[in-house]
């Protein structure tokens, strides 16, 4: 017997005819795919219509193969995050660029473009921007490493920092 309450709607959210009308699946592809105050869409425009489409198909298949025993644990959290996860999964397979790809695996972090300013430079050499970026592995580290162009000179320079494993 289902619980009364969240859990009977969330498995709404679950059901077939449902998943792909449903207020879940839009919240969520409106927050990613529409930047918000600080955060900046990690999806590129030309990979929306089928990650759309693959995601809820994706999504559906998961809840298909839920047990009755899950489906009386699931809640809508875990619910959201499931389909968060399945729609970073699937992006990774649809762009074509390392630096989409780091993108959606850091999608809160510094892009090419941006601008930089550089607290350490003298007063003279102001904001920097972005050029390219790539993932470094030392050991069991990972590093995002950032080259550089300095606005007024155009000076190149790069740096290094650690990202969470």
């Amino acid at each position: 017997m289902r619980q009364a309450g969240k859990n009977t709607e969330s498995m709404k959210e679950l059901e077939s005819e449902s998943v792909e009308n449903s207020e879940l699946v839009e919240q969520t592809f409106n927050f990613w795919f529409n930047s918000q105050n600080h955060i900046r869409s990690p999806f590129p425009n030309y990979i929306r219509p089928e990650l759309q489409r693959r995601s809820i198909e994706r999504f559906f298949e998961w809840s298909a193969s839920l047990t009755e025993k899950a489906k009386d644990e699931v809640n809508e959290e875990i619910i959201g995050e499931k389909f968060e996860e399945i729609i970073f999964e699937i992006a990774l397979g649809l762009v074509r660029t390392e630096d989409e790809k780091i993108s959606i695996n850091y999608p809160f972090l510094p892009r090419r473009g941006d601008k930089i300013e550089d607290k350490d430079a003298t007063e003279k050499a102001g904001s920097s921007v972005i050029k390219d970026r790539s993932i470094v592995k030392e050991g069991d580290k990972i590093f995002l490493k950032v080259k550089l162009e300095r606005a007024n000179d155009k000076t190149r320079w790069e740096t290094m920092f650690e990202l969470p494993a």
